[in-house]
């Protein structure tokens, strides 16, 4: 069934024994993500997470409803999460849904599906089964956000300081979250003790990220400059910033190019659809369309939300995970263009 955001977290908060399957789908795959997080506080920390690869399930569709049904080794709750999931899931997922029994929750992420997609269709038309969308927020939802995640941590935003969060996060909840969480601790916050988080604070604690040094390395990437690009990485480094927001950025402006190129490949006029980009990266997005193909874009979009999982998981390789997916892309575009 379809859900909105309040009522699909709800519903995980509550671990509902009615719902199977919540499919988290969307552009914004780091606001599923720290939705689903969510999942792993309410069973307790010591429930145990089985991590699934759409390829798995692609090759053996009954993994899903077996480990969905099987019990902990250690007699604990359980919950499986896939990632990166889509349509090659729809036959995984329609048998857990199928299933006699269900037993453990399951997490579906899938970044790249559609409302019309089989696997969306599937999870919406099944009562046991939960449906969200999650699309990047624009800049007046992603100040709204900031000042809820802040409020839960116990801060209230005042003046400018949600939407110098929201910028600094690229409107990443997850980042966000992290971003409140590091400054509660820092004001010794909590939602029954309450602080007040002012400019003064975040100056004192360097939360803004750089959005020009991000905007310089992200073009970088995708004109093909390995070493132009090795110089803005280099310092964003220095700067202490976090790789998230820049492969976020650098994901959404792929994908921005991506939906050009379908609409050119399909016969629509490259200056028509020009004059709809932001005067300033005009000139950018037509070099960019120049360089990039469907496939190389493909690829480069694959390969970095890949590296930004890889980085939001724990005990991770951080700035270099990113930086080699960052530099992959620059190669890529590097040799589309000779």
């Amino acid at each position: 069934m379809k859900a909105n955001l309040n009522q699909i977290t709800r519903a995980i908060d509550a671990v509902s024994p009615d719902v199977r399957l919540y499919l988290l789908y969307g552009p914004d795959e780091a606001g599923a993500r720290d939705v689903a997080t969510r999942l792993a506080r309410a069973l307790g920390p010591e429930a145990e997470r089985v991590d699934l690869e759409p390829s798995q399930l692609k090759s053996s569709p009954g993994l899903l409803a077996d480990e969905a049904a099987s019990l902990s080794l250690f007699g604990t709750a359980r919950h499986i999460r896939v990632t990166g999931a889509g349509e090659e899931s729809v036959a995984a997922c329609t048998m857990l849904l199928a299933a006699e029994r269900g037993g453990n929750p399951v997490v579906v992420i899938s970044p790249g599906a559609k409302a019309s997609s089989a696997l969306v269709k599937l999870a919406t038309a099944d009562p046991r089964a939960m449906v969200c969308a999650f699309y990047v927020p624009d800049a007046g939802e992603a100040d709204k956000l900031a000042t809820s995640i802040a409020r839960e941590q116990g801060l209230r935003t005042t003046g400018s300081t949600a939407g110098r969060i929201a910028v600094a996060a690229a409107g990443d909840r997850a980042v966000m979250t992290r971003e409140l969480e590091k400054i509660a601790l820092y004001l010794d916050a909590a939602p029954e003790r309450p602080r007040e988080l002012d400019d003064a604070t975040l100056d004192a604690i360097g939360a803004d990220l750089g959005d020009a040094e991000m905007s310089r390395a992200i073009e970088a990437a995708i004109d093909g400059g390995p070493d132009r690009l090795a110089d803005e990485l280099a310092r964003l480094d220095v700067a202490g910033s976090s790789p998230i927001p820049l492969l976020r950025q650098l994901v959404r402006r792929l994908m921005a190019i991506s939906e050009m190129r379908a609409e050119i490949d399909a016969g629509a006029n490259a200056n028509s659809l020009i004059e709809r980009v932001f005067f300033r990266e005009r000139a950018a997005t037509t070099r960019a369309l120049r360089i990039w193909s469907a496939p190389a874009l493909s690829a480069a979009i694959d390969r970095v939300r890949r590296a930004e999982r890889a980085t939001m998981a724990p005990n991770n390789a951080g700035n270099v995970l990113a930086d080699q997916a960052i530099v992959a892309v620059a190669r890529i575009a590097a040799r589309q263009n000779s």
